[in-house]
Order: structure tokens, then sequence, then C-alpha cells
């Protein structure tokens, strides 16, 4: 089946409903390999400049730029988030912008990142937010998101008596599943991106190194 994208609750959660969910979210992407995917595939970038600029796009509250930071201190962390009530849940530097209004500047920022955001986007606007990135970032994009599968989108609510999910987690987890890619998707959609499947952990990744010889910079008019 192709990609279906519906509503999430997490949109229109109060502040008290979405601390819930992101405590959820955080756990997951720590503890069922969204994290160390998306630490391996950045350290790559980070052992040739340890303290790199790095951008979060659709970083939500932050849980994740704060668990990197945790391994990589010397990296210098930014996060970007359309929503002003999950950012005032973070900390450090946060710019409130959405992507479809891409306001970083070209070659202003080492590295640009983003985990469990694209498959909110419908196709085209996955191209050009990636474009953006690619125009914003010096050496690379790094992008990790959910794999379409059925065993991925039966966890949460195989789980949810065991580990407890809040209401909008159980929701909200199977609709960002039939949002997802699978990795034939993501090459056919991002030829000039690098896209790698992650088991256990039904995770893609994808990579833009800018730095690889005869690379072509992605402009945008």
């Amino acid at each position: 089946m192709p990609r279906v994208l519906n509503p999430e609750l997490l949109d229109t959660a109060t502040a008290e409903e979405a601390v819930r969910n992101l405590r959820d979210l955080a756990w997951i992407n720590r503890w069922l390999g969204g994290n160390w995917v998306l630490a391996r595939r950045l350290a790559k970038y980070l052992r040739r400049k340890p303290d790199a600029l790095v951008l979060d796009a659709g970083a939500a509250n932050g849980a994740t730029v704060k668990w990197l930071q945790s391994r990589f201190p010397s990296a210098r962390f930014v996060t970007l988030d359309a929503s002003l009530q999950l950012l005032r849940q973070g900390a450090g530097a946060r710019v409130a912008a959405d992507v479809e209004r891409w306001p970083i500047a070209p070659r202003s920022v080492d590295i640009v990142i983003c985990s469990l955001f694209l498959h909110h986007l419908e196709d085209g606007a996955v191209c050009r937010a990636l474009e953006n990135f690619e125009r914003s970032a010096r050496m690379a994009v790094v992008a990790v998101d959910l794999q379409r599968h059925p065993v991925a989108r039966g966890f949460l609510p195989a789980t949810r008596w065991l580990l407890g999910w809040n209401r909008i987690t159980l929701h909200d987890g199977p609709v960002s599943v039939d949002a997802a890619f699978t990795a034939s998707e993501l090459r056919r959609l991002v030829p000039r991106a690098t896209v790698r499947t992650h088991f256990p952990w039904f995770r893609l990744s994808l990579e833009i190194d800018l730095q690889e010889a005869g690379h072509v910079q992605h402009t945008v008019a």
C-alpha cells in the first residue's frame, strides 16, 4: 500500500498531553533504536569536525538533541520546530520556523539532521525540505525516519498493557507508520541520497554527504 497521511493528535494536544506523548517518544527513540541509528550516521561527520554546528529540523522539544549532546559534547546543536509550545519545553538555542518557510541562510550550519519528521510531509514537501536542508548545510544532511512495515505498525497496540503508552502515542504511532516510507520509495524520491535500512529497529536513514567528490549542490529557486 502507498503512504497515507492522516492528522496526528499531537498537532492539537494540550501542553500537558504533549509532555506525556513526548516522554513516550523519547523512551521509544532511546531504547528502540532511533537515537542509536542517528548517532551512528552522524558520527561519520563529527569525526571530521567534532565542533560542528548541527541543526535539528522538526526537533519538537529537543529530546533527541539532548541525548546527542551527551554523546557528542564538542558539537553545537540548534533545534528548529514550527511549534512554540514544543520548543518552550526544550532548552538551548532554538528557532521557531516552518520548514515550508525555511529561514536558515545558505551554508550557515555544518549539518542538518531530522528524526521522525519527514513522514509528516507529502512527497513534494519532502523533496523541498531536503533541498532547503542541503542548501543550508556545509557538510551533510542526515535524516532518520520510520520504515512502513506491518510489524512496526502493530508494535505500540501490542505492547500497550505492558508499557502503558499514552493515548496520543497509541493513536499517532500507527498513523505515523502509515505515513512512513519504504527504502525504495525514499531512493526514488531522493536519488542523490544514500538510503539504508536498519533492522530490527524498522528505521530508515538518509544521508547527503555534501563533501563527497563530484557532489553537485542542490539549489532552491
